[in-house]
């Protein structure tokens, strides 16, 4: 006879990574948002601290992600359209205006530039008066996701991994209450994986930066417990809770038996949640309330740390702050009215969650032995084999759509002729204007000098192996922009192209 798993917080954390769970703390209600100019984002943010929000995740566009100043030929018509441009530490110093950041824990999804951001935050902090060593947040900076799934990468993928490592060495005393990296499977899911894919690769992914920072000379007990992750929570209701409780086991068992990790915050996944937002349907978009509460749902029986809610408009454009309060308000009530938060594990016992969760386990090891058998991640991805495993997937995913095997209400079935619309967001261009000027005026206002020996330093250390966060964040405090530290390390890494 199989054996229950084990109580919540115990290993192998299958039904949860804290004893009581929910009961003692609820997941940290995390709304992901940033447009256009700093002052406009901070305007947003604000509103979300006094609605309820207990954290800050910070969306970047394109031209910050990129590595390119808002002034950039390429940057010209993305500024500000798909998050907050960003481009030096007056940005950043008005993007948390009135903001305590000792105080508020943030997360910032930012990948390529994520050390420069990094730096960034370190800075406003202190300038706050806050201790760097009490800042509480996360960085994504998971790298090898953007060359799966997602596109917003710079440089080839071992000098990419190389920063990564250095913010892993440097933070670990700089900044030990930060998260380095949240590893991402919600990206993967987007571009069309399965549920198992997206464990199996995310899991990949964090098996190569585990190793290149033990390769790097790091111990893993050093460093694990600032590993956290990103999961996308998607239509199928039981099987997204059983996705999380197999990825619990499957993080915990792997970093005991493969890594040999002794303490045991280095084995408890921990991970936040978003909504699925390819989910979301242009047709009917108020009927997307209803399929992110699900959602929401289902990450809170898996056992999230911490959640995202989509609003009901984003298949149109950015959420407006209407539809981001009805997706803040869903979080709130199933944390004050459900009741799903008195117990820890809701759903464990169940026959087929409990045989669900075994099946997913068994399929993720099949597919992390075949990446291990071909070379490891990095082969993998340069191959192409898990790009076009995704690939497949996401095609055999929108085949049962069109061929109305898959059902999405109101686009194959159930549709409503003459719908009206929704009010949708818009962007104002005169932002933009705006902050070009402002990047001129920090350009004029600085000292040349200081700028061009920060980036002599970040060079040198770029080329001799020393850690490159030092040298960045003295380039920040200079006020060299996000595009000139990217540029500087351009000329060293190279860029990626992909083939």
């Amino acid at each position: 006879m199989k054996l229950p798993p084990a109580a919540p917080g115990q290993y192998p954390y299958t039904r949860g990574v804290y004893p009581d769970m929910y009961r003692s703390r609820l997941w940290t209600m995390r709304q992901y948002a940033g447009f256009g100019t700093a002052d406009e984002s901070n305007r947003r943010y604000r509103y979300l601290l006094s609605q309820g929000t207990t954290g800050l995740s910070v969306a970047f566009d394109l031209p910050t992600q990129m590595g390119m100043d808002s002034d950039h030929p390429m940057a010209a018509g993305e500024v500000g359209r798909v998050g907050v441009a960003i481009s030096s530490l007056a940005d950043m110093e008005r993007l948390f205006d009135s903001i305590p950041l000792a105080r508020v824990s943030t997360s910032m999804t930012i990948n390529s530039t994520a050390a420069i951001l990094l730096a960034s935050y370190a800075l406003v902090g202190e300038r706050q008066g806050a201790d760097r060593r009490n800042l509480a947040g996360t960085i994504q900076n998971d790298i090898l996701k953007e060359y799966i799934a997602r596109g917003t990468y710079i440089y080839p993928p071992r000098a990419a991994m190389r920063i990564i490592t250095d913010i892993f060495a440097w933070a670990g005393t700089e900044m030990p209450a930060w998260n380095t990296i949240s590893i991402s499977g919600y990206h993967i899911r987007e571009a069309g994986s399965t549920a198992v894919e997206e464990l199996a690769f995310t899991f990949a992914n964090a098996i190569a930066y585990i190793q290149a920072a033990i390769d790097a000379g790091l111990t893993v007990d050093a460093f694990a417990p600032r590993l956290s992750f990103f999961f996308n929570s998607h239509n199928d209701f039981l099987e997204e809770i059983a996705k999380f409780r197999a990825a619990r086991r499957l993080y915990a068992t792997l970093m005991r038996e493969r890594f040999g990790a002794q303490d045991p915050r280095s084995l408890m996944l921990r991970f936040h949640v978003q909504t699925a937002g390819s989910t979301l349907t242009a047709q009917q978009p108020d009927v997307n309330i209803v399929r992110t509460a699900l959602q929401a749902m289902a990450a809170v029986l898996g056992g999230a740390q911490s959640l995202h809610t989509n609003s009901r408009d984003e298949a149109l454009g950015l959420p407006t702050e209407d539809s981001a309060r009805i997706a803040l308000r869903t979080q709130q009530i199933l944390a004050c009215e459900t009741g799903v938060v008195n117990t820890a594990d809701p759903m464990g016992g169940s026959e087929y969650i409990e045989t669900l969760t075994d099946s997913i386990e068994r399929d993720v090891l099949v597919i992390l032995t075949e990446i291990d058998q071909a070379g490891g991640t990095l082969p993998a991805i340069e191959s192409g084999w898990i790009q076009a495993r995704v690939q497949n997937s996401a095609y055999e995913y929108q085949r049962a759509i069109e061929s109305g095997e898959r059902v999405v209400v109101g686009v194959n079935r159930f549709q409503q002729d003459g719908e009206g619309g929704v009010p949708t967001f818009r962007i104002d261009p005169a932002l933009e204007r705006s902050q070009v000027e402002g990047l001129r005026q920090v350009r004029v206002s600085r000292s040349a000098t200081a700028v061009a020996q920060c980036l002599e330093e970040l060079e040198r250390a770029a080329r001799d192996g020393s850690n490159l966060m030092p040298p960045i964040l003295a380039a920040v405090g200079a006020y060299t922009t996000v595009g000139e530290i990217s540029d500087r390390l351009r000329t060293v890494f190279g860029e990626y192209r992909d083939a």
